[in-house]
């Protein structure tokens, strides 16, 4: 089912995702319909608080992305990052540390909005899948971007919270806008997103 897409003003949006104790058919059918709705939206990653749902669940796709390489270690493997897609990551914690490279991300509940935002190189990520098991990941490129950026949503940080004061002051007025538009209950549906994402939107 394809969902609703949250835009920024939403009080979600800020929100903190509560742990998910149990793996259950909503769960299942929550991730299933944030997946198709990432991928109506051209977009790789989604969180559960940009669908309405203050969960520590997030789902990735990199495997469309060419131009931007990402490397995937799955539980002490190395694997292709783009067969191993979509990934579902619930309750996930990462660690991020050494190198850091500033790169363009967009947001699907920024419409038209992206920046260039400082993130680590690589990335380690513990979480489990929808079949309960643990995983670990370490991932770079892109993919430790998307990461970076869905757990961020899920802890209520968003990438403009990422930006320097100057680019953030910059879109001050676009932002105030999408508010407004927020406030008088307009959401973007995950088909329109197509004609707006300009950049590598998660």
């Amino acid at each position: 089912m394809i969902l609703s897409i949250l835009q920024y003003g939403d009080p979600i949006l800020r929100t903190k995702g509560k742990q998910i104790e149990k793996i259950d058919d909503h769960i299942r059918e929550l991730a299933a319909s944030m997946i198709e709705t990432m991928h109506v939206a051209n977009g790789i990653g989604l969180a559960a608080q940009q669908v309405g749902e203050a969960l520590q669940l997030t789902v990735l796709d990199i495997s469309q992305i060419e131009d931007r390489p990402s490397t995937l270690r799955l539980n002490g493997k190395d694997v292709d990052p783009t067969e191993s897609m979509p990934l579902v990551l619930i309750n996930p914690e990462i660690e991020v540390g050494g190198e850091t490279e500033i790169g363009t991300e967009g947001c699907l509940s920024f419409p038209e909005i992206n920046g260039q935002i400082e993130r680590a190189e690589s990335t380690m990520a513990r979480a489990q899948n929808l079949e309960g098991d643990k995983i670990e990941i370490v991932a770079s490129g892109l993919l430790a971007r998307a990461i970076q950026h869905e757990v961020d949503h899920l802890n209520g940080i968003l990438f403009i919270d990422r930006m320097n004061s100057a680019a953030k002051a910059a879109l001050s007025s676009r932002l105030k806008r999408l508010q407004k538009q927020t406030k008088r209950g307009k959401r973007i549906r995950p088909e329109d997103e197509k004609a707006l994402v300009s950049e590598t939107t998660l």
